[in-house]
């Protein structure tokens, strides 16, 4: 593996980059004859080299990067890649490409409808940018191993799904082997929402992971049960009566439908819209169920290329053993363009990179039932369903069915009928990839 740390130290000082500049001006006039006669400078001590000098392409040829998402943003990031110089990209994506993706996912053409997308921007990349390896995987990030992603030196994410962004964080922090440097796999992490963004770079257990942040992240948009069920006045109630409602009694309340299942969807989107015609409410689209079952956010170009150019610049700063972004870039062009760049912080009680638990000053007479509904509210660790148990037993697991019926009692207890001061509550979630310790004390 190329030694990053002792690359970019010298630069020539004609400062030449890309390609020889003489060729520009072949059919102009011959420079002023005092040009001629300077000699050319020697090498001095610099901050970087050109682009095209041998120890940047050796760098960039060693380096294998693998990049998750292959939308909007993913798009942007394997051509950036690909035209910097990396030469051997990884690229996955669960996802077949749809009519809606092709007015900014500019990889993608009418025919390729119906493809995977990491497939087919595999393959247009290649063409178009001669001697780079691109390697698809058209499936979900969980169906590799810690193999697969110990061949990367660096993970660039485009992703559009949380969820998605705790888990490789997570693998990747669960992959550190402290007699092992090369255990270490940079995370560099972009997102957009409208004219908004963010580019950080994530240095597993060294600086503030994924899972640290997570109270900045706005929870999705809800609405009240009484109103979709009873009043529904938006098209979004319609959507949200089918998905929520109609959904479990039909199918069951244990059958749960796949927002990247086009048939799922597409049932959601025609029980939505007979919803809307019975309370004579229009607006109801397939894309607008698509975009109010997964949370989307209207893409916008302009946002996902300049963040995307951010993303891939600190990809080449760390494999040329530059000076990286420390850690956190947010951007807003809502206005103009402006951008902020901070270091956020460590959380020492982080689930996934803390290393203590975090402490939990609790009402002795809350029921447990009044607990789990306070941790799904908690902005910082945004959990969905979860199950709680102690060393000892089992205080209510949301599944198996046969073991949340058993414990389904303790839903009504008070806390100091079942746990004691200065016991460890674990705390797991279908939306969590790590499990969460709670240190419990009583408030007086």
């Amino acid at each position: 593996m190329t030694d990053y740390a002792n690359v970019g130290t010298t630069t020539p000082s004609s400062g030449r980059m890309l390609s020889d500049m003489e060729d520009v001006h072949e059919d102009h006039e011959q420079p002023h004859p005092i040009e001629e006669e300077q000699e050319e400078p020697e090498e001095e001590e610099g901050v970087m080299l050109a682009l095209d000098s041998p120890q940047i392409q050796a760098a960039l040829e060693a380096c294998k990067i693998l990049v998750i998402g292959a939308g909007g943003l993913g798009c942007e990031i394997l051509k950036n890649l690909a035209l910097t110089g990396f030469k051997e990209i990884h690229v996955i994506d669960m996802d077949t490409i749809d009519l809606s993706n092709l007015n900014r996912q500019f990889l993608f053409r009418p025919k390729d409808v119906g493809q995977p997308k990491a497939t087919v921007a595999a393959e247009f990349v290649m063409q178009r940018v001669p001697g780079v390896k691109i390697v698809p995987y058209f499936g979900k990030i969980q169906d590799k191993d810690d193999e697969y992603y110990s061949q990367f030196q660096i993970v660039i994410c485009g992703l559009d799904s949380i969820e998605a962004r705790r888990w490789i964080n997570a693998k990747l922090v669960e992959m550190i082997d402290e007699e092992d440097p090369q255990s270490l796999k940079p995370l560099i992490d972009g997102g957009t929402e409208g004219f908004k963004g963010q580019a950080r770079v994530i240095l597993p257990t060294i600086n503030s992971c994924y899972e640290c942040s997570l109270d900045m992240f706005n929870k999705p948009t809800t609405f009240p049960i009484c109103t979709i069920a009873n009043t529904p006045r938006l098209p979004e109630h319609c959507i949200e009566w089918a998905s929520v409602l109609e959904w479990p009694r039909v199918w069951g309340k244990d059958t749960k439908y796949d927002t990247d299942n086009p048939e799922h969807i597409s049932w959601l989107y025609r029980t939505a819209t007979e919803r809307a015609e019975k309370f004579n409410i229009s607006g109801v689209t397939y894309s607008l169920t698509q975009g109010v079952v997964k949370n989307i956010i209207p893409a916008i170009a302009s946002t996902n290329a300049i963040i995307a150019a951010s993303c891939c610049n600190e990809v080449f700063k760390i494999a040329t053993g530059s000076p990286y972004l420390d850690n956190y870039m947010m951007y807003t062009g809502n206005d103009g363009i402006y951008t902020y760049t901070f270091q956020h912080q460590k959380k020492p009680e982080c689930p996934v990179c803390g290393q203590i638990a975090a402490s939990a000053e609790l009402d002795r007479e809350m029921s447990l039932e009044d607990l789990i509904e306070s941790l799904k509210e908690r902005p910082d660790v945004q959990l969905k369903r979860p199950s709680l148990r102690t060393a000892s037993k089992s205080l209510y697991m949301q599944a198996p069915p046969a073991l949340e019926e058993a414990t389904r009692p303790n839903l009504e207890k008070k806390l100091e009928d079942l746990i004691e001061a200065g016991e460890y509550i674990t705390v797991t979630d279908v939306a969590l990839p790590v499990s969460i310790q709670l240190k419990v004390s009583w408030k007086e």
